[in-house]
């Protein structure tokens, strides 16, 4: 049987989704009146059976599946659908939905059901959904756990989420080294299933001490009278819980890892972290980031209530509106230059709209650096020289562009030299900005992209309104 692509995959949701909201558009309630009794117990069977045949279908699909089904439907009949899956898999669909809809998921689940859903997750699991449980109820799901995971997810409790130590588990398969390549792989045929994600068994000392690491195909083709530290990667990578996860995440993609152990500060190993994790890092922070940038400090589910959205967008809505207020007095101070001129009304928003383009290119470069590692003055004082630079040229080309084009426009040479220079000046405004926006930020220890579309908008937008028509002032009136 063909595997499915992720096209196929795609067509087959939207079918689901389609065919969910046909089945409950047909069982929304009707009047008494209108049916009689027997008719309504009939109605009452076939309802049952649609839903029962959505259910079987939603059992087969994968976790994360689901997760999406859920996203992609409004909140009445999300909860609908939410209360057909089966409840041992509560535990995983609420790790793969966003944080926005766990949320509003949790909130319908009773004790038991949570109680339920957190016994089917592993200790790093827990971990990760532990900031979503209502107050108090943590504290039910630790007494729950055996003495050992009570540890185990306290360990990894005390770690920052943007940490290694948030993202490792303690699901590995270790191997003393020195015994035989034949005794290793007897062990691993006597366990039921590997840990997902295991490419390599972590070799330790008889005090748990970190040694090396040996590869699955290393075993496969080693001599079984091999002794596994003779054959052994000593020098394989190895993070400490207390690593940033961004470096993690930017070694795992530099190497080409599947999985990497965690060692403490004595070079014991306490877990392991695998590239899923990496991934939900990366795609959590990228998401985050995109959020930030035009002023969101938190995930929006799309089909939150009415509320919740308004409350989540109205900080930095606040703030545009203060620096549009400013834009609209750059433009009161020379409104006898836009009557006597009218042209410059029609062209001064093209040379705010191209700096604030400008700017939002330099930020997006700026941040992304940010993320990864920490700028030190020279590289500072490199971007600056690099981003002036490529703004004066890109200003000089594309303003001597528009001031061809308004050249022919209007018929007036003043106005096109003046667009020419209001073009450039503006793009070496926003670059300036676009590098010390993020930069002073991350000195200041607040996020970069916090904000930084908003801000660098409002710099181009009334800086590129003053330098346009204050040239045009000065030179042509």
């Amino acid at each position: 049987m063909p595997e499915l692509t992720d096209i196929d995959r795609q067509e087959e949701m939207d079918s689901l989704i389609r065919e969910i909201r046909n089945t409950l558009a047909r069982n929304e309630p009707v009047e008494e009146t209108e049916v009689e009794t027997s008719s309504e117990a009939v109605r009452t069977l076939v309802q049952q059976q649609a839903l029962s045949r959505l259910a079987s279908k939603i059992e087969r699909l994968h976790a994360a599946d689901i997760a999406k089904l859920l996203e992609s439907l409004p909140q009445d009949e999300r909860l609908v659908i939410w209360e057909l899956v089966h409840s041992d898999r509560d535990g995983e669909v609420l790790l793969e939905v966003s944080d926005s809809v766990r949320d509003s998921l949790i909130e319908v689940m009773d004790r038991d059901e949570i109680l339920n859903a957190a016994s089917t997750l592993g200790t790093d699991e827990l971990a990760d959904l532990a900031p979503d449980l209502p107050e108090g109820m943590m504290q039910d799901v630790f007494t729950a756990l055996p003495i050992d995971d009570r540890e185990k997810l306290r360990f990894v409790m005390s770690y920052q989420e943007d940490t290694i130590g948030g993202l490792m588990d303690f699901d590995l398969v270790t191997v003393r080294g020195e015994v035989t390549i034949e005794v290793a792989l007897r062990y691993l045929r006597r366990m039921d299933s590997l840990p997902d994600h295991t490419d390599k068994l972590f070799v330790t000392d008889r005090d748990g001490l970190f040694e090396g690491v040996i590869h699955l195909k290393t075993l496969l083709i080693s001599d079984p009278e091999t002794v596994v530290a003779d054959v052994m990667e000593r020098d394989a990578i190895r993070f400490h819980p207390e690593d940033k996860a961004r470096d993690g995440a930017d070694a795992f993609e530099r190497y080409d890892l599947i999985s990497a152990p965690v060692v403490d500060e004595v070079d014991r190993l306490v877990g392991r972290v695998t590239v899923d994790a990496v991934v939900d890092f990366i795609r959590e922070a990228s998401d985050e980031e995109r959020l930030s940038q035009v002023g969101l400090t938190e995930e929006e589910d799309i089909f939150a209530p009415v509320r919740k959205s308004v409350r989540n967008r109205a900080p930095w809505l606040a703030v545009n509106m203060v620096t549009a207020l400013v834009a609209a007095q750059v433009i009161g101070l020379f409104e006898g230059s836009i009557q006597q001129l009218v042209a410059l009304a029609a062209l001064m928003p093209i040379v705010a709209g191209m700096g604030g383009n400008i700017g939002n290119q330099t930020i997006t470069m700026i941040v992304r650096e940010l993320a990864f590692r920490k700028l030190g003055g020279e590289d500072i004082r490199l971007l600056y020289g690099k981003e002036l630079k490529v703004a004066l040229i890109n200003g000089v080309v594309w303003g001597g562009v528009l001031a061809a084009v308004t050249y022919l426009m209007y018929q007036h040479a003043g106005v096109s030299i003046v667009m020419m220079a209001a073009v450039s000046l503006n793009f070496l405004s926003a670059a300036f900005f676009g590098v010390t926006i993020p930069i002073l930020r991350t000195r200041l220890g607040r996020d970069p992209a916090l904000g930084s579309a908003v801000m660098i908008t409002a710099i181009t937008d009334s800086g590129g309104f003053f330098i346009f028509l204050g040239l045009a002032t000065l030179f042509l009136l």
